[in-house]
């Protein structure tokens, strides 16, 4: 299952997203490193197509797709030399697959932000700084190991000094290490690294109650517009959702439908940590695909650009091993022939075979043998 760490400064809002999102009631005390021990939690990816399949096959039950949740404790400046509770933080956040970053977006003097004032942008250039110090020292590191190889004249050791050579430079001179073009040869090299500023990013503004329009949860905060402005002014690399944990920590806790009636007063379809959860899951670049029987409709999530072999494999490796053909359909198709019986009738079926790319939405049913 695909992970996010939450990560931030102390006193955020790190908890209190975790919580929205899961309802799991983790510790959200207003004191620096409230968290040690990472929260951990299961999130559904919300989609009502799965009901919606269900309910037109007759499946038993339907079953979405999650997300895992880590809540990691508030990093602070230094944390890459062991400043706050330090390395120890940098390591939960190597795990994960990528990051979202709360940033405080709201002033309230009853709320003490450990470095004495509201700047967000500030924030985020503490966090990203010590993320690529951390990286840093992780290439260095690695090129203390592969410089003798490089030296007696060995191929791989030659490459690969090559490409730590340019890490290097990126890092010494504060450069997004995502934009530098690498060669597939190159990017396996990378990839063994798991260095903390190549992990998708979701930056998370968590704004005032009082900073809505009232329809439809429109931001007005000036902090939230300076995160944009950042956000393009980097060829928008990263996302940023704007949230108010307060009232997400309302909505958490109520009964369904209480809920409801919270939304329909704040002129809302639905809380806001539901698009914080898919934005998750899109930063991740996932499509998701549904297979469909007696027991159950279920959703899969897949790498975007999966062929449906690989895809078929996520299901049960035999399905991959023995892969004949996927009978494929789209979501929105099927919904207007309002059932599988007729959309066999209309010839609406399709045979896929193993160059097929499933797309986000694809209904399958794998042929194989084994």
């Amino acid at each position: 299952m695909l992970q996010v760490g939450i990560v931030g400064l102390p006193n955020v809002g790190k908890s209190s997203l975790f919580n929205a999102l899961t309802s799991a009631g983790a510790s959200a005390e207003n004191y620096p490193f409230c968290t040690v021990d990472p929260n951990i939690g299961t999130v559904e990816v919300p989609d009502p197509r799965i009901r919606k399949i269900r309910e037109l096959t007759g499946s038993g039950e339907s079953v979405p797709t999650f997300i895992r949740l880590v809540d990691i404790a508030g990093l602070v400046k230094g944390a890459s030399t062991g400043e706050g509770l330090g390395n120890h933080f940098l390591g939960q956040i190597r795990e994960v697959d990528a990051i979202a970053h709360v940033l405080r977006c709201f002033e309230d003097p009853d709320v003490t932000h450990v470095m004495g004032s509201v700047d967000p942008l500030r924030d985020l250039g503490i966090i990203e700084t010590e993320l690529a110090l951390a990286d840093l020292d992780t290439v260095e590191r690695r090129q203390e190991k592969v410089e003798k190889k490089a030296r007696s004249g060995e191929k791989d050791g030659i490459l690969e000094m090559a490409v730590l050579d340019r890490l290097l430079q990126a890092l010494g001179e504060g450069r997004p290490l995502p934009s530098i073009p690498f060669s597939q040869e190159d990017r396996a090299i990378v990839r063994e690294l798991n260095l903390l500023t190549l992990k998708p990013v979701l930056h998370i503004a968590n704004v005032g109650e009082g900073e809505m329009e009232g329809g439809g949860g429109t931001f007005l905060s000036g902090f939230l517009s300076a995160l944009e402005e950042k956000r393009a002014g980097e060829g928008g690399r990263t996302l940023v959702v704007p949230i108010s944990l307060a009232i997400e920590a309302e909505l958490a806790f109520l009964e369904p439908e209480e809920r409801r009636e919270f939304l329909s007063e704040l002129g809302w379809d639905e809380e806001a940590s539901a698009r914080v959860i898919r934005a998750a899951y899109d930063l991740l670049g996932l499509v998701t695909f549904f297979s469909t029987n007696e027991k159950q409709a279920r959703a899969w999530a897949i790498p975007r650009g999966m062929r449906a072999p690989e895809a078929a494999g996520v299901i049960h490796t035999d399905f991959q091993r023995g892969f004949i053909r996927a009978e494929a359909i789209g979501y929105e198709e099927f919904i207007e022939l309002g059932s599988m019986k007729a959309a066999r009738e209309r010839g609406a079926i399709r045979s896929e075979g193993k160059d097929y790319v499933v797309a986000d939405g694809d209904i399958l049913l794998f042929r194989f043998n084994v």
